[in-house]
């Protein structure tokens, strides 16, 4: 229990430490904020509209008193209004980001139940026939970039074989078979690349694990293959595979970008896009933030994983 206190401290430092730095970039970055907001086609913008927006901002305050106030509205989860429909920036991100999660999550899924298998499986028989197929496909999923199999998917199970549709998204509620569906390709295109990445990470440990002293002792007992492999070659290779799972995990929740245009999927990543190309400043405030305390909740997750798989960590 001390150990994960101590843990989520540091996570709480760091969250804190991620609003100062998105706080503070907002102010080095030069120019007047306000005049970028309102500047279009490189003309000057009118200067009482630019008074009026940095009153409404809050930027004619002086500069602590801006960061105590956004370190108070932070804590009451208020991220401010977005300057496009004056709507809510944290109602909007709540509605958004669980599309991506859903997306992130399914993909990853799919990684895990593809590539930790086959890569066990490839390294108990090393050099045989399943073990080149597997890493020569996984060599080629890896050259191959995310949005260019996504438009290759839609080209082929949407527009030739009419399986799904191209694109699009409709609440599970209200259509659990149909949000299925359209789910599938977009976490395909992420879940298939990603699936070598862990396929060769798996791969690695296994054989790395397999070599070791204590799996030798326990076949010199008569262990059951099946037994050791689950018991002590997986539980002790699932390390550097939740490492790279985590690592991967954490860009693709600002990585979404390229799939949920090219499959029309309503994430938080084409919020941050709109909200730049409008320059929206509380909503692009609003969505670094939020995947900076996401990636920092998902440091911590990780760190439990590792405790979970090997109880050492705890009093490191």
């Amino acid at each position: 229990m001390i150990w994960f206190l101590r843990r989520l401290a540091i996570s709480v430092g760091l969250v804190w430490v991620v609003a100062t730095i998105v706080f503070m970039a907002i102010h080095l970055v030069p120019g007047d904020p306000a005049e970028l907001l309102l500047s279009q086609g490189g003309v000057a913008p009118d200067p009482a509209a630019v008074a009026e927006l940095r009153t409404q901002l809050g930027l004619d305050r002086p500069i602590l008193t801006q960061y105590a106030d956004s370190m108070t509205r932070l804590l009451r989860g208020d991220l401010g209004r977005s300057l496009q429909d004056d709507t809510s920036v944290a109602q909007e991100i709540g509605r958004r980001l669980p599309r991506t999660l859903e997306l992130i999550g399914a993909a990853m899924l799919l990684a895990i139940g593809l590539g930790v298998p086959s890569g066990a499986a490839a390294a108990m028989r090393r050099g045989g026939l399943w073990d080149r197929l597997a890493t020569g496909l996984s060599g080629v999923l890896l050259s191959v970039p995310v949005f260019v199999l996504g438009t290759v998917m839609v080209f082929i199970f949407a527009q030739r074989l009419h399986w799904v549709p191209a694109g699009g998204y409709v609440a599970f509620t209200q259509s659990p078979g149909l949000h299925l569906l359209l789910l599938s390709m977009p976490a395909a295109a992420i879940g298939v690349g990603l699936a070598a990445v862990v396929f060769r990470m798996s791969r690695t440990a296994v054989l790395d694990v397999a070599g070791r002293d204590f799996v030798r002792t326990a076949r010199a007992k008569g262990v059951a293959p099946g037994r050791i492999m689950r018991h002590h070659v997986l539980r002790n290779a699932l390390l550097p595979v939740v490492t790279i799972v985590a690592l991967h995990l954490g860009s693709l929740l600002g990585g979404t970008v390229l799939v949920e245009y090219v499959f029309n999927w309503p994430g938080l990543s084409g919020l941050l896009v709109s909200a730049v190309v409008a320059r929206d400043y509380p909503e692009v405030v609003g969505v670094v933030f939020t995947i900076s305390v996401l990636f920092v909740a998902l440091n911590l997750l990780v760190d439990v994983l590792y405790a979970v798989l090997d109880p050492r960590v705890r009093y490191g």
